[in-house]
């Protein structure tokens, strides 16, 4: 009895085997089941783009902190002093009764200027810590312009209310560990020196400078103003348009500028070429909705700073990243395309062969990660692509005993390394090529697969 059952287990487990080896449908689920195996340290491909991403950021941080931060310019701004009143009741014990006093409350009107003129000429470079780069700069700001003669009867304040003597010159900006000269403005051609107020820095707040006081004859007119500042910064430069008009002229050896902000530069005088770049913008009060006065504090006005950013172009782990995401499709129609040659030549393909073409093909991403580090992208994308094409059809050569399916095979896996790395260089038509080019793969699939016999197994 107990041969006969182990006689009935050995035919049923000589069953399933062969149904393991002949059948369609199991080899289906084989390769389907290894797929989504191979899922597992294709995500831990992409975490580890994401963290050497992560050590770029913060070895640009780095690089950025010690030279000087980005930019941004709020100012001159002309501060003056005024009186405010309140009537207060207050009980007089011995009386009983209520004596009304009037108390006197100091504020500050924010005036802006009629003309602001910016000419900012900055050197650039790239800085590289380790394999990382960051674009860095020494920009010489040269800011004039001029200021009306001070009226706050529109505010509803009166001249007599206003402490003449007290008003001072404000100019808020980023990065003053870069400012590299010495802070002073000029007033009808007199000199008065900048000093810090101190402030804690936050995302929406600027470092605040202030001058001694101006003087009242200065005030009884308009006056012009003009001051020079030099920066060594990093990334971008931008500027608030406080002057009810606002031009600024930027000249650069950058190559790569992005204009960045709420305006862009002019398009007749823009010249951008391979030694740099020359670009000018201007800013009328109708173009921005704030107006050349506010009382008691000044608003934030970020959002319609404008200006530029040094912009570097080559972001190895973006388009590593990009090229991951591909990763489910390659692994995928690389299986099918074996899947395909076993079912149709009747070769025997062992699933721990899949495996290990598929770990073949994960090993793209990681040469691809680290040979980009110390080199562009193209050439680390050949290396890795060529390494591992190389590999898969020798490999394939030993399983599949000829040689013409791993010649047809190595042509095949260069044609969608070739594919995906045009898509991943396009940005407006990415989706379109992609969508035809997976169609036409879709199309070859089905005429090739027609003459399967998918009812046997």
């Amino acid at each position: 009895m107990e041969n006969n059952d182990n006689k009935n287990t050995t035919q049923s487990n000589n069953k399933f085997g062969h149904w393991l080896k002949t059948s369609i449908t199991a080899r289906m689920i084989i390769v389907g089941v290894l797929t989504m195996v191979l899922l597992i340290p294709l995500a831990y491909v992409n975490i580890l783009i994401e963290e050497r991403s992560y050590r770029q950021q913060n070895v640009v941080s780095e690089i950025n902190t010690k030279w000087g931060n980005d930019i941004i310019i709020y100012g001159p701004i002309l501060k003056v002093p005024y009186k405010t009143y309140t009537e207060i009741s207050k009980l007089n014990e011995k009386t009983k009764s209520y004596i009304k006093e009037t108390k006197t409350h100091i504020n500050y009107a924010y005036i802006f200027p009629e003309e602001l003129t910016t000419d900012a000429k900055v050197n650039s470079k790239s800085l590289y810590l380790g394999n990382f780069e960051s674009a860095v700069f020494t920009a010489n700001m040269e800011l004039s312009g001029k200021f009306n003669k001070v009226d706050l009867s529109t505010k509803g304040i009166k001249d007599k209310e206003i402490i003449w003597d007290k008003a001072t010159m404000l100019f808020k900006t980023t990065n003053l560990k870069g400012i590299k000269t010495e802070m002073a403005i000029q007033l009808n051609n007199k000199s008065y020196l900048f000093e810090t107020n101190f402030s804690e820095n936050s995302q929406h707040r600027l470092d605040e400078l202030e001058t001694n006081f101006i003087g009242k004859s200065l005030l009884d007119d308009s006056f012009k103003f003009g001051m020079n500042v030099t920066y060594d910064g990093s990334e971008q430069i931008k500027l608030i348009p406080v002057g009810k008009t606002t031009t600024m002229t930027m000249e650069s050896n950058w190559a790569d500028p992005g204009f960045i902000g709420n305006y862009s530069p002019n398009d007749e005088t823009r010249s951008i070429t391979e030694d740099g770049f020359k670009v000018d913008w201007k800013v009328l009060s109708v173009n921005r909705a704030f107006s050349q006065q506010y009382l008691k504090k000044l608003p934030n006005l970020h959002q319609f700073a404008f200006g530029t950013k040094f912009v570097v172009l080559v972001d190895e782990y973006q388009k590593s990243e990009r090229s991951a995401k591909y990763g489910f499709l390659v692994i995928g129609l690389t299986f099918l395309l074996f899947f395909l040659i076993q079912t149709l030549s009747k070769i025997n393909i062992h699933p721990f062969q899949y495996l290990m073409i598929g770990l073949a093909l994960i090993m793209f991403y990681t040469l691809l990660v680290s040979i980009s580090e110390h080199s562009n992208f193209l050439k680390a994308y050949l290396i890795a692509g060529i390494s591992v094409v190389a590999l898969i059809t020798l490999y394939s050569k030993s399983i599949l005993k000829n040689l013409k399916f791993p010649v047809f095979i190595g042509l095949s896996l260069t044609a969608l390394y070739s594919f995906i790395y045009v898509i991943i260089q396009l940005e407006n038509y990415a989706l379109l090529v992609g969508s035809i080019g997976l169609f036409v793969i879709l199309a070859i699939v089905m005429y090739v697969s027609r003459k399967i016999d998918w009812n046997n197994g």
